[in-house]
């Protein structure tokens, strides 16, 4: 009998891959959390899939999303990044992309991690909602709205309400696995 997933990853097996590994699970270490974050910034009016598509490349380019190297990139390197056709070559999200790494790196002095910071918006558990249709759950919330507000006011670039929501859902900060997905119970 096959597993029922999340109806948005069928088809494609990057895609459930994905769903069935990553997507969803708690994440609280610094450098995927940075790594999801530059991800989710890139993704900004394009899918999820074309991301995923071009994940190796990004780190490849980005430097692993290694934020202390990324912090210090400098305008020779954004030109060269500019030029890669393995990444998306938006000039302003790979600016973005330094300058949040810089802010990221304030987050960390501030708080003692990222991490520390992005989860005590959840008081350190996840939210689970009771998604009975991928399509059902939203781009956007308050607490969302809240934390795209907060990381603007750090810094942070391409970070509206709906980057974090889906940040959100990725890192395992909310589960909007659907409730008969057999990831649901899992993360």
């Amino acid at each position: 009998m096959e597993k029922h997933r999340c109806g948005w990853c069928h088809g494609d097996d990057l895609y459930e891959a994905y769903h069935d590994k990553e997507w969803g699970v708690p994440v609280r270490d610094d450098a995927t959390l940075f790594e999801f974050l530059i991800l989710e910034t890139f993704q900004a009016g394009l899918s999820w899939i074309t991301i995923l598509r071009k994940r190796e490349n990004f780190r490849v380019a980005f430097d692993n999303f290694d934020y202390k190297k990324i912090a210090n990139y400098t305008q020779k390197k954004l030109d060269t990044l500019a030029q890669d056709a393995g990444i998306i070559r938006n000039k302003l999200k790979i600016k973005a992309t330094v300058s949040n790494a810089q802010a990221f790196i304030k987050i960390q002095e501030e708080f003692g991690s990222f991490s520390n910071y992005i989860w005590d918006f959840v008081d350190g558990t996840p939210i689970k909602n009771a998604v009975k249709h991928y399509k059902e759950a939203p781009a956007n919330t308050a607490l969302s709205d809240a934390i795209s507000k907060d990381l603007k006011k750090r810094g942070f670039k391409f970070v509206g309400s709906t980057v974090i929501y889906a940040h959100m859902q990725a890192t395992g900060m909310i589960n909007d696995h659907e409730v008969n997905c057999f990831r649901y119970n899992e993360v």
